[in-house]
């Protein structure tokens, strides 16, 4: 037998689950800003960015150390019947006996020597300061890679968020569609009861009313979509609830500079640029590291230990040693050079990769100015279609009402309306979307 309480149990828990994620999805909508700064705090990509920096800075601290003295501990262990060897390693432990020593025969001698040992480079044919000038320009290198990453963040986030709203406004269009050809149908149907509708005209309704509900249904996949790509840019998982808050106040974008002057504002502001220019700074000063190999290394160093027959330690037996030692490669298996042509072509490539990023943004500006100019020209003439579709539409409904025209002219009319309808959506928000890529473009959220 059929449980109607149970029944209404199911239907009461499923309504408050849907209030509930409703109701989170609601306490969740972002509005364009608070979608952005959501984005600057939790998007991987740009997280990423700020841990290259701290490793460009912590690159930066290895190459200071250079310019440190160097201490440390060593434990050494020696066993040795050599003469010579064993007559050192006895005196060094303060233990000569010349009255009961076989200098020729010593027998097996053991040594230990725990010492400090400090070390500081005089000079290192200045490569120590060519890499520390190339760290630090690779801390600015860093820095001006995660603000273009910001510059596109930003851009790819304000797209998206037009995205979905554009999704949404086609799935209002498509409804409306879905709506007026309903009401259509269910009159068609009452007349061709009453036998003033010939059947062709209701089968015609039936097959538009199933084109309007795949529009819906690919209209409704498109906001999923749009909105799943928008959630990945924020750092938003896809199982969190999420909503957008939909402005009815829109205003088009405005190009009011030529061409040449907004290009020469993009490359003096990209950091793409900056960074690409950094890039050959580093490659400089990294041939003249590779280059500095080919002159002398001048080393001081300066030693504290104590050499005994075992590990007691006695500052009757310790000694210092200090000195400065001079350093030349004569040959060393071409690495040098090697590491020249290597650091050479590497400054070859920093500067052709800043010619490809100069031609990247200026192919960016004209893209951009050009869609930007392009979706304000289509705005003024959808806007101007879209009313005359609307009046046509109302017309064709009521001459259809009259009986004065076909269904076939009312379904032309209907899909002029809707596709006018989404010509001036798509118009107006690839023109938001083209103000956010122009934006990108100048560097204007670096």
């Amino acid at each position: 037998m059929f449980d109607l309480s149970k029944c209404a149990t199911v239907l009461l828990l499923s309504s408050i689950g849907f209030s509930a994620a409703a109701n989170a999805e609601n306490n969740t909508r972002y509005t364009l800003e608070q979608a952005v700064n959501y984005a600057l705090d939790n998007n991987p990509s740009l997280q990423v960015m700020h841990e290259r920096i701290a490793q460009a800075e912590a690159q930066l601290g290895e190459a200071l150390a250079s310019f440190y003295p160097q201490v440390k501990t060593r434990l050494s262990y020696e066993h040795s019947d050599n003469p010579a060897r064993a007559f050192s390693m006895i005196i060094a432990q303060r233990r000569l006996d010349f009255s009961g020593t076989d200098f020729n025969h010593p027998g097996g001698v053991d040594n230990y020597r725990p010492e400090v040992i400090a070390t500081y480079s005089l000079f290192n044919g200045g490569q120590d300061y060519q890499n520390k000038i190339a760290a630090e320009l690779g801390v600015d290198a860093a820095a001006l890679q995660e603000s273009a990453t910001r510059n596109q963040l930003i851009q790819s986030v304000t797209s998206a968020f037009y995205g979905v709203l554009a999704a949404k406004e086609a799935h209002k269009v498509a409804q409306r569609s879905i709506d007026a050809v309903k009401s259509e149908l269910e009159q068609s149907r009452t007349r061709f009861d009453a036998g003033t509708v010939l059947k062709s005209d209701v089968l015609s309704l039936e097959v538009q009313l199933a084109e309007a509900q795949d529009a819906e249904i690919r209209a409704a996949n498109a906001i999923e979509l749009a909105q799943s790509g928008l959630k990945t840019l924020m750092g938003i998982d896809a199982d969190d609830p999420f909503g957008i808050a939909e402005n009815s106040s829109w205003q088009p974008p405005q190009l009011d500079k030529p061409f040449e002057t907004l290009l020469a504002q993009a490359i003096a502001q990209r950091p793409e640029s900056a960074a690409a220019q950094k890039q050959i700074e580093i490659a400089e000063r990294k041939l003249s590291a590779a280059k500095g190999a080919h002159l002398p290394r001048a080393d001081a160093y300066v030693s504290y230990g104590s050499d005994s027959k075992n590990l007691d330690y006695s500052t009757s037996r310790d000694n210092v040693t200090a000195g400065v030692q001079v350093e030349l490669d004569i040959f060393s298996g071409f690495r040098t050079s090697e590491s020249v042509k290597k650091a050479e072509r590497q400054l070859a490539e920093a500067k052709k990769v800043a010619r490809k990023i100069q031609l990247d943004i200026e192919n960016d500006v004209k893209t951009a100015y050009l869609k930007l100019q392009e979706a304000l020209d289509r705005i003024n003439v959808t806007t101007v279609s879209v009313a005359s579709a609307e009046e046509a539409f109302r017309l064709v409904s009521e001459q259809r009402q009259a009986d004065v025209v076909t269904v076939t002219r009312y379904i032309e009319s209907e899909v002029a309306r809707d596709r006018a309808n989404s010509r001036v959506i798509a118009a107006r928000y690839d023109a938001l979307q083209a103000e956010a890529e122009l934006n990108k473009a100048l560097g204007n959220w670096k």
